[in-house]
């Protein structure tokens, strides 16, 4: 079924660029409002396949993909698959520090949440949920470049150093970007492990727990939390998709080099395999974190089974 999505998805997108006007051949050779030879547009076409039918096109491409072959940009002639190893690694650090970030504190807040709940604090951190939840990415990424890099002059305001120049600066050029695309994410995690942390309390095991005597934080570590964190974790697999697209957002907004600004440039230039293989890379990286999120919510609960 995953791979069945995949291919959708792809098939989708490679229609809709079809469809999109403009020439990837004449927005090639165009400089500035001067227009391209037709005769140099009709040769570049036919160098690209795009005067084959669109059936016949589509055809080559997916058994191109089916054997690993992304094809070439049109732009510069380099392998799509190269383009896309080299940004992917990148893209992934944003995902995977902005998860560690929203879980490390969405569970404790909304454990604390639920410990307190109707109180003052829990009012609180429910408001500021709710205020973080409703602001777009591309707004927070502003306002903490504003904050952070401009007034307080803590951190840099983007860019990209690779870890092995400079491990430190590395960490520092994309703590903004992470913190950023967690906030929405963070804000999720919380309401959820709230709700969670409070529906597990009125459970049995824990009353029992409760009228033996036991102290209230071993009962939260050993019996609340963990199976607290269950329906945590299945949230946070159905917000990859949120969490990617708000990746690719933030990327852009921090100069940070994954595939947020070659997919921009891809598209801005027509270049079909670019964009395909961009889009199919980023439908696979939705199934795979999905699958994670499976692997750890079996391992949390062995009750739950990973066969479809």
């Amino acid at each position: 079924m995953a791979l069945f999505l995949v291919w959708i998805v792809v098939s989708v997108v490679f229609l809709l660029l079809h469809l999109i006007p403009g020439d990837p051949a004449e927005l090639l050779l165009s400089q500035g409002n001067v227009a391209a030879d037709p005769q140099a547009v009709a040769a570049l076409r036919e160098q690209m396949g795009l005067n084959a039918p669109l059936w016949q096109q589509y055809i080559d491409h997916m058994t191109g993909v089916l054997t690993g072959d992304l094809g070439a940009s049109f732009r510069d002639g380099a392998p799509v698959i190269e383009q896309i190893a080299l940004r992917l690694p990148r893209t992934l650090e944003v995902i995977l520090a902005a998860s560690l970030i929203a879980t490390g504190i969405g569970v404790p807040l909304g454990t604390y949440a639920a410990i307190r709940a109707d109180g003052k604090a829990d009012a609180v951190i429910s408001f500021f949920a709710s205020a973080s939840l409703s602001t777009p990415v591309f707004v927070v990424g502003s306002v903490v470049i504003l904050i952070f890099a401009q007034k307080l002059q803590w951190l840099p305001a983007g860019g990209f150093t690779p870890f092995s120049e400079d491990p430190l600066e590395h960490l520092q050029l994309l703590l903004l970007p992470a913190c950023t695309v967690a906030l929405s994410l963070l804000a999720v995690i919380t309401r959820m492990s709230r709700a969670s942390v409070l529906e597990v309390l009125q459970r049995d095991y824990v009353r029992t727990a409760r009228a033996k005597g036991l102290p209230r934080n071993p009962i939260l570590r050993r019996h609340v939390v963990r199976n607290a964190l269950i329906p945590v974790l299945t949230v946070l697999g159905l917000e990859m998709g949120t969490l990617i697209g708000g990746t690719v957002l933030v990327e852009f907004v921090f100069n940070w080099p994954g595939l947020s600004g070659y997919l921009v440039a891809a598209v801005d230039a027509r270049d079909y395999p670019e964009v395909v293989g961009i889009v199919m890379t980023i439908s696979v990286l939705f199934v795979f974190l999905n699958l994670v999120v499976d692997v750890v919510n079996a391992l949390l609960d062995p009750r739950i089974s990973l066969v479809r």
